[in-house]
Formats: C-alpha cells, sequence, structure tokens
C-alpha cells in the first residue's frame, strides 16, 4: 500500500480555477465586513446565534438521519430538557460540543487528543465504548440508491493506520497554517476532506467533520458559522455535498486525490453563509421599510410559501408577535394568502401584487 502524504505546502493537484479565486476573493471581502457588523448590532448577533444553535444541531444531525421534534429540538438546545432516546441523546452531545467551540475555538489546538476529546463529548449522553476513541475495525461508506439497492461508495483508510493518519494529518496542517503561505480557506476544505478519508471513529465521523470545519474556520477568522448555520445550508444541498466527496476521493490513498470539487462546494457554501449574513445586516442597519414592508419583501424573494418561523428567522431583529401582526395586516389588505392550516400554515404573496 501507497504510504499517505498530506503535502498541504504544495497542493499540486488544486486547480485554481478563476470561478475558485473570484469565490475566496469575495469571502475575503465579507469577513472585512465581519467586525462591522459585529460591532454595529450586538443585540441581533445574540438573536442569530441562537438561531443557529438550533438550525446547526438540527440540520448537522438530520444529515445522519438522527431527529426529533421540533418542539423537543428547541428545548433540547436550550438546555430545558433531558434526552429520552438514542437521537434526543445524540442531538444533545451536538449541542454541547458546538456550543464549547463557539465559546473556546480559539484555545482548541489542531491536535489528535482534542479531535478525541471532541468525540467523546459528542456521545456525552450515550453509554457508547467507541467514544473518544478511534475505530479498531475497518470501515466502508456505503448509500442508498432510490430503490434502496446499497452499494460501497468509500473504503476509508484501514483502522491500523488510523493513529498514525490523525497525528500526520494534524502536524502538516498546523505547519501550513503557521507558514501563512496558503489561504485558509483551501487548506481547511482539504482537511476536511482528508478526515472524511480517514474517517477515524466508529461512528460519527459526518457530523465531527462539520464541528471541525467550523472550528478550523474560527481560528482562521471566519466567524460566519456562528451566526449562519453552515450545517444548515450543507444539508440543504446534501446530494452536491455527497457528490463532491465521492470526486475528490478518488485516488485518495494513493495520493493522487483531487481536492478541486470539494474545495469548490465547501467555498460557495461558506460564501452564500456570508452573503445571508450580510444581507440580513445591511436590511437591519438601514432599515426604514415597514415590518410589513419587510415580511413582503421575503415572501417576493421566496420561491415557496413561508412559515412564521421561516419569517422570524429571515427577520431576526423583529418579535414574533410584530410579524404576526404585519401578517394579518398584509391579508386584510389581500397582498398574501394562507397556504395550509393549523402548525402547517404558510404564507405566499397574492401573484397579481407579486414583485
Amino acid at each position: 500500500m501507497a504510504v499517505k502524504k498530506f503535502e498541504y505546502n504544495h497542493l499540486e493537484n488544486l486547480t485554481l480555477t478563476h470561478d475558485l479565486l473570484k469565490t475566496s476573493s469575495k469571502i475575503h471581502e465579507y469577513k472585512g465586513k465581519q467586525e462591522l457588523y459585529i460591532a454595529t448590532k450586538p443585540d441581533i448577533l445574540n438573536k442569530l446565534t441562537d438561531l443557529a444553535l438550533i438550525q446547526s444541531t438540527e440540520a448537522s444531525n438530520k444529515i445522519e438521519g438522527i431527529s426529533t421534534t421540533d418542539g423537543r429540538l428547541k428545548q433540547i438546545v436550550e438546555e430545558k430538557v433531558k434526552p429520552r432516546n438514542r437521537d434526543e441523546e445524540e442531538i444533545a452531545g451536538y449541542r454541547d460540543v458546538l456550543k464549547l467551540i463557539h465559546d473556546s475555538y480559539e484555545y482548541i489546538e489542531i491536535v489528535p487528543n482534542n479531535v478525541l476529546t471532541l468525540h467523546k463529548n459528542l456521545y456525552n449522553y450515550s453509554a457508547k465504548s467507541y467514544k473518544g476513541k478511534y475505530k479498531i475495525s475497518d470501515n466502508v461508506i456505503t448509500e442508498k440508491d432510490f430503490d434502496g439497492t446499497e452499494r460501497v461508495r468509500f473504503v476509508p483508510a484501514p483502522a491500523y493506520l488510523t493513529e498514525n493518519l490523525m497525528k500526520e494529518l494534524c502536524e502538516q496542517y498546523t505547519q501550513a497554517i503557521e507558514k501563512s503561505e496558503i489561504d485558509p480557506l483551501l487548506l481547511i476544505p482539504c482537511f476536511v476532506l482528508d478526515f472524511l478519508s480517514i474517517h477515524p471513529f466508529s461512528d460519527g465521523n459526518g457530523r465531527m467533520s462539520r464541528l471541525l470545519t467550523l472550528l478550523l474556520l474560527y481560528r482562521s477568522g471566519y466567524l460566519v458559522g456562528k451566526y449562519i448555520s453552515i450545517e444548515m445550508l450543507i444539508e440543504k444541498s446534501k446530494q452536491t455535498y455527497y457528490e463532491t466527496l465521492q470526486a475528490s476521493s478518488v485516488g485518495w490513498i494513493e495520493n493522487k486525490q483531487d481536492y478541486t470539487p470539494f474545495v469548490r462546494y465547501l467555498l460557495g457554501i461558506i460564501l452564500k453563509a456570508y452573503e445571508d449574513f450580510s444581507e440580513r445586516f445591511e436590511v437591519i442597519i438601514n432599515k426604514e421599510m415597514t415590518t410589513a414592508e419587510r415580511v413582503l419583501e421575503e415572501l417576493n424573494k421566496s420561491f415557496e410559501p413561508l412559515s412564521r418561523s421561516d419569517l422570524q428567522t429571515l427577520l431576526p431583529d423583529i418579535s414574533q408577535r410584530t410579524i404576526e401582526r404585519a401578517l394579518a395586516e398584509l391579508q386584510d389588505k389581500y397582498r398574501i394568502e394562507k397556504v395550509g392550516q393549523g402548525r402547517s400554515t404558510k404564507y405566499k404573496t397574492i401573484d397579481e401584487f407579486k414583485n
């Protein structure tokens, strides 16, 4: 078997196409505005952080088929109830690690022991023997087709190589970051792809990869994931996420992988998060519209009906009661209409008034 190398100081196989450079440049521009947003509206940031915690916890677990009801999810993230089944135990563990990364990312160095500790905390509410330990048997990554047929998508590194590979991965990444010769925006997706290709744990690799993505971004000064859920954006583009992971992992163990597809995908996700962050703040900072006008604008922009909770997410500076009054006002003026009933109620613009 070929000796696996993590040559981040070279990244010879990464094709820096025009679109890739353009995307990274845009992200750098948004990063420059980040401090302005943070200094301008700290009260709004708190609301965005609370929403992102819930959305990120839900989305990252949902990708792995782990879920609970919306009400229970919110209560678990807010630590108002204790988990009552396996799914909720894993949701609570994700919440804890996510909060730890949000609060203490500056102190969590990229070393194997810290990765193991985060994995242990992920299963803090579970009696799993493998928590905080590398896999002891080989694993494979499978997926199911639409007809239910299961097939092998990728064969990760064998278990006996895991410890050495994780040590080398962390060392090479840290060295590359410290040298500052390669843009962290290019290094971070490469680290994540390599982590997933090692697949170091018996379970929880996908969730760990998304938590590590946030940790690496925060440590390099890209804080957008605290306020806009990157995990939710990944979950919404799950098919592309898996396709680019697969494309970039071909020939991985032989050092022939092409990082480009996954780098392009993840940078696109980060840029979308910054665009959403910027858009929300521009509206808040420059708001001259009434609440009803802002609600109507969001409904106009959406390709599908929106619920009250959707509108709260999109308009974090406006209270739930004020949004409800605006919806009632717009209905009275026949500008919008209800779709569905009860908890599934959503709203859309009446076509003749759209835009």
